[in-house]
């Protein structure tokens, strides 16, 4: 029996010996075995789950300490899964940046803590950075760029971008995918199912197993940069009519899958006030042409930019021209939003309850908050609201929607005018926020007060 046990023992420790070799020699980090990964979203999720079974047992509900106590598992739990996101990184660090987006959905304690995460993403090393051009391009570095600058211009949660020079002395943009990501994704996918159908048994009031669905749906997206590059130059197309804009043009014989690289496009977030009033850039101007922007993405063509937060949206002033210009950044990702031809459906659903309302509903609450925020940081006019715009896209849109129903000549003469008259309104409105807003009417008030 002994001398089993001491086979049995030797054959165990030639194992783990030989394994750690292995594991040493391909230099594997421990973070990529599934098994960690999964372990330790497990073991996070449940924590958590434990800490809201348990928490509230010697607390009556509904009472200050109830409140007080509910908050702090919230905070809590939100730092955990901050944590775990940062930890496994790539699509966990995705997720997490979408839950943080949801406002509307989720208590203020995961969104403020999760929102962090925009600026926590994970940063590749130059090695891999070189690798997966090698792999992907065929080539070195230095036989596709003249210069390719080695500290990232910013690092995403998928990939980040570096600039260069090409040998014709154009400057670009080259967006890198993190080499990890492809290969962990559809993994990483399928344990955050297994966990939130963990979560959703225990806790059946649980309604947030539609992120995976978007999660499935949009990954192999966003992991395909050709994609992107497709999206980029569909809207500089349906949108080549407003001279504002800017969309960087693609290098496709740079491109892949997991490289895309573009024109190198320099400006300063669309709510950094100070690098506006630095360049001469008027915000009123910047305001306005947002609202145009992204109505008629939402309810002209119905092809919405999915992630409209400011560091994908820069202004500057042209450099030839000298005008003022959005440049619209990260197009991986479009919604086709049914708005477009549904208004009039969609519109009493806002009143509902909100984990009701279709995904592409909060998508555009989202691009409103963001409009809305960018004006309140830039304090814009009150005639410059992108509202303003957005309520024209609208009364056009569903205008254009009767019309094409319409059986009649008459009926649709009928709809022309009412939209006609409504637009005569909007721009009444606007001419009176103006007026009210306007020097010269502050002036004719003091006069007046002056003169009483």
């Amino acid at each position: 029996m002994a001398a089993r046990l001491l086979k049995v023992s030797s054959l165990a420790t030639a194992v783990l010996a030989s394994s750690g070799f292995y594991l040493h020699s391909r230099q594997l980090d421990l973070n990529d075995l599934s098994v960690v990964r999964f372990g330790r979203a497990a073991a996070v999720t449940a924590v958590i789950s434990y800490d809201y079974l348990t928490a509230f047992k010697h607390v009556d509900y509904g009472t200050e300490e109830y409140w007080a106590l509910k908050s702090k598992v919230h905070l809590r739990s939100a730092e955990r899964l901050r944590d775990l996101c940062c930890a496994n990184r790539g699509t966990f660090i995705k997720v997490g940046q979408h839950l943080g987006a949801l406002d509307y959905l989720l208590p203020e304690e995961y969104t403020s803590t999760l929102k962090v995460l925009h600026s926590r993403a994970p940063q590749s090393s130059m090695e891999e950075i070189q690798q997966v051009i090698r792999e992907d391009l065929g080539k070195e570095l230095s036989e596709l760029f003249v210069s390719f600058e080695t500290t990232p211009q910013g690092a995403a949660s998928l990939a980040q971008v570096h600039k260069a020079v090409l040998h014709d002395g154009r400057t670009v943009a080259v967006k890198v995918q993190h080499p990890k990501v492809q290969r962990q994704s559809s993994k990483d996918i399928m344990v955050i199912e297994v966990l939130l159908k963990a979560v959703h048994w225990l806790f059946p009031d649980f309604a947030f197993m539609w992120l995976v669905e978007e999660a499935k749906k949009n990954m192999p997206l966003e992991l395909d940069f050709l994609n992107e590059g497709q999206n980029a130059e569909r809207v500089a197309d349906m949108l080549s009519h407003f001279p504002f804009l800017k969309v960087p043009a693609i290098h496709w014989d740079l491109s892949t899958k997991r490289i895309l690289t573009m024109e190198f496009a320099e400006g300063g977030q669309v709510n950094d006030r100070g690098y506006m009033e630095k360049h001469n850039i008027n915000v009123n101007e910047i305001s306005e042409n947002l609202g145009k922007m992204y109505s008629e993405m939402i309810f002209v063509h119905g092809f919405v930019h999915c992630d409209p937060h400011p560091g994908n949206v820069l202004v500057r002033k042209c450099p030839r021209s000298q005008k003022t210009e959005i440049v619209l950044l990260d197009h991986g990702l479009y919604q086709d939003v049914e708005i477009r031809t549904n208004a009039a459906l969609y519109l009493p659903q806002i009143s509902e309850l909100l984990n009701r309302v279709p995904r592409q509903m909060l998508l555009l609450l989202k691009t409103n908050d963001l409009l809305r925020g960018i004006e309140t940081t830039l304090q814009t006019r009150a005639s410059s609201s992108s509202f303003i715009n957005m309520s024209r896209c609208c009364i056009r849109a569903i205008a254009r929607h009767k019309r094409s129903k319409a059986r009649s000549r008459r009926r649709r003469l009928q709809i022309s005018l009412a939209e006609s008259l409504s637009l005569w309104r909007l721009s009444m409105y606007e001419f009176f926020l103006w007026l009210r807003g306007s020097t010269v009417v502050s002036w004719l008030k003091t006069l007046l007060v002056f003169l009483h």
